[in-house]
């Protein structure tokens, strides 16, 4: 029997529904992927455009999926990645199940169909594949990653460090200190540090043989955004070690080339750290070195012909690895006949005329006199052996390599008068603040020197450096906040923005600055499509 108004017209209508719903469903997993996919990932299906992406950019992680239902759980975590590495790296896809994309993938040799999720991350660095992403598939894994491509993994990446508790901000720390009731260790250190590296693998078996009675935690707080956890816990080098009781921090740690035995035993009797004992001064021990002072160095210079002199300080590394072989060196001149000369030793930090009066800036100096008069600085004599040899044959060292800012490069050192307005000519600055003797620094200088020479034809950039061991420097060094050599600062037309913390390589100091770049250029351009 007919229904009312659901005649011929009515049935079509009914027939249609069924084509309708099948259209709809073909279309929704495109629209469901599409919601997925950030703006800031780049969706890639032509050759053509990824070779202009790869010319454009230089830090680049590359998302190869089989299919888009196989990319949709990855698609979600690089959304969230893209946002935190905005400006630094870029994150792209290429879906190989798409038809103009298979293309593309088959030039580039990427099979996902080949991997167990369907899907494979590839980085490419300054136009060229640079490697397989194999790091830990997490956000903060991604970000630090793209960050800095060629650094170590973090901490909490090596499967053995999974009992350490790895506190990321300044309110999780906070939550930690006050939720945990067993007794805590945190150690603050920094990636780059040398002593936290060696002590890690102790730390981290020690946090898994007493998971369940102690908690060990670490911390990386190094960036410019935990100043105030330094300053409350009197961070002033890496690692820095405090035990907490429920929440309220008791005492240091300073044991660091403890095992995992040395912990657990400290744990179960946690005491400050004991007052060292004073050294004893070198002048005031048993030896035949002759220890001058501002008052008799003159009369004594004059009284001998031949003196080698060693300018120390008491808390110089050098001079005390230096020290036995300088002892022996002058018991063999003490009882030599027709000795070539004595040896004596002056310390600088007492005696601060003599210091300044020959320019001392760094431990150990050995001067030579002869006849009451300098005659050269000797860098080279550090054994018995060679003071020995030398002092029988005396003759004018290699001349001393020239000091980093009397060397032609591209990076402009800077003192306190003109420190600001030079800063104010550049866009871009990076700016090292460094001591001549430091260790870190010599090994970052090279480095930082090659980066300046990249961009030495760019006129909005500058590598600058600072040596805060010139008394001129020391307001400026200071007031820059600089706690630690090296010390690196960005400055934007002479303001401070924000200190650098990544690696210390040319690759990092290279990468910094093109990600600033790379930004003005996608400013630049945006302006005029908006024109």
């Amino acid at each position: 029997m007919a229904v009312p108004g659901q005649g011929a017209g009515a049935a079509r209508r009914r027939g249609r529904l069924p084509l309708l719903l099948l259209g709809l469903t073909a279309f929704l997993p495109a629209l469901v992927y599409s919601l997925k996919v950030s703006p800031l990932i780049e969706k890639i299906n032509d050759h053509k455009d990824f070779k202009k992406l790869l010319r454009t950019r230089n830090n680049v992680l590359v998302l190869y999926s089989k299919s888009a239902a196989a990319a949709e759980s990855s698609l979600r975590l690089l959304s969230s990645v893209a946002q935190e590495v905005k400006g630094r790296g870029t994150i792209s896809w290429i879906d190989c199940g798409d038809s103009e994309s298979r293309k593309l993938c088959k030039k580039m040799k990427v099979d996902p169909n080949s991997k167990e999720k369907g899907v494979e991350l590839l980085h490419y660095k300054d136009g060229a594949f640079h490697t397989e992403y194999n790091r830990a598939v997490t956000l903060k894994s991604m970000v630090a990653f793209l960050k800095d491509p060629e650094g170590a993994p973090l901490w909490e990446e090596d499967p053995e460090a999974k009992d350490v508790v790895h506190v990321d901000s300044e309110k999780e720390l906070r939550r930690l200190l006050k939720k945990e009731d067993k007794p805590l260790l945190m150690m603050f250190y920094a990636p780059w540090c040398g002593v936290c590296k060696r002590m890690m693998p102790s730390y981290q078996q020690a946090a898994t043989e007493l998971k369940g009675k102690y908690v060990l935690a670490g911390m990386n707080v190094y960036a410019a955004e935990f100043e105030r956890i330094k300053e409350e816990y009197n961070v002033r080098g890496y690692p820095t070690i405090c035990y907490f009781e429920k929440g309220k921090f008791l005492f240091h740690f300073e044991n660091y080339g403890a095992t995992a035995a040395d912990i657990a035993e400290w744990l179960k009797n946690p005491q400050a750290p004991q007052p060292q004992a004073p050294e004893t001064p070198w002048a005031d021990e048993e030896n035949v070195v002759y220890h001058l002072t501002d008052e008799d160095f003159d009369k004594f210079i004059k009284d001998h012909s031949s003196v080698l002199v060693m300018f120390h300080a008491p808390w110089c590394g050098h001079c005390k690895k230096m020290k036995p072989e300088y002892e022996k060196a002058a018991e063999f001149l003490h009882v030599a006949n027709d000795s070539p000369g004595v040896l004596a030793a002056v310390d600088a930090t007492v005696n601060k005329a003599l210091a300044e009066r020959y320019h001392i800036s760094g431990f150990p100096t050995l001067k030579y006199f002869k006849d009451g008069e300098e005659k050269y600085t000797l860098p080279h004599l550090r054994t018995k052996k060679k003071i020995i040899d030398w002092l029988l044959n005396p003759e004018a060292p290699p001349p001393p390599e020239p000091a980093w800012e009397e060397k032609q490069t591209s990076v402009i050192h800077l003192a306190g008068e003109d420190f600001r307005e030079s800063l104010k000519k550049k866009k871009h600055t990076l700016v090292m603040f460094y001591a001549p003797w430091c260790p870190h620094c010599k090994n970052a200088i090279p480095h930082f020197t090659t980066a300046a020479e990249v961009f030495k034809e760019d006129r909005k950039i500058a590598y600058a450096a600072v040596d805060c061991a010139k008394e001129q420097n020391h307001d400026l060094c200071k007031q820059e906040g600089v706690d630690g050599y090296p010390t690196f600062n960005y400055y934007n037309y002479g303001k401070f923005v924000e200190k650098y913390t990544g690696e210390r390589g040319e690759s990092g100091f290279t990468t910094f600055m093109r990600t600033l770049r790379e930004r003005d250029h996608e400013r630049v351009g945006k302006k005029k499509d908006e024109l």
